[in-house]
């Protein structure tokens, strides 16, 4: 299932009023959450690899609010030798990544800025949302993995982070 699949499938389950659809294809399975509150609407959408396991599902379920900005998620890179010591950031949704507010300020990162817990490393757009992208981890800016105004898929590697 490429991007333009993924968008189309979005706006039809926000037009469909459904809160919640998960869809599971060949290696990969997908859960796209709608919730609106005070008029505002927000979407989260998750797609997650599987293993070899072949079933076609669609089906709405009732579901909780969902928080507007994800956080990110955080985990050590093994692949490479020289990269097993830093914390990979990567994407929590799909859609396009930002790296400045707007096009006239300054990027909010660059490699060998010190960052903290809770700066914001970039922006997200996604069904015109704009979710801001949290630090969960302190340290320092190795290596920005991801171009400004790129599309970026859920779980893709964004920054590389050294901890120490």
């Amino acid at each position: 299932m490429d991007l333009k699949e993924i968008q189309n499938l979005i706006k039809f389950v926000a037009k469909s009023g459904a809160s919640e659809v998960k869809l599971e294809m060949d290696d990969i399975k997908i859960t796209i959450k709608t919730a609106s509150e005070d008029g505002k609407e927000t979407t989260f959408v998750q797609q997650i690899p599987v293993g070899n396991t072949v079933a076609s599902q669609v089906a709405p379920v009732p579901a909780a609010p969902v928080p507007a900005a994800p956080t990110p998620v955080a985990t050590e890179t093994s692949s490479d030798e020289d990269n097993s010591k830093y914390i990979t950031i990567k994407s929590p949704i799909i859609g396009t990544l930002y790296r400045k507010p707007s096009p006239d300020k300054p990027t909010f990162v660059e490699v060998g800025d010190s960052i903290k817990e809770g700066d914001v490393l970039c922006i997200i757009e996604a069904m015109k949302l704009f979710n801001e992208i949290e630090s969960e981890v302190s340290g320092k800016i190795v290596k920005v993995l991801v171009d400004d105004s790129s599309p970026v898929e859920f779980d893709q590697p964004l920054f590389l982070v050294d901890p120490s």
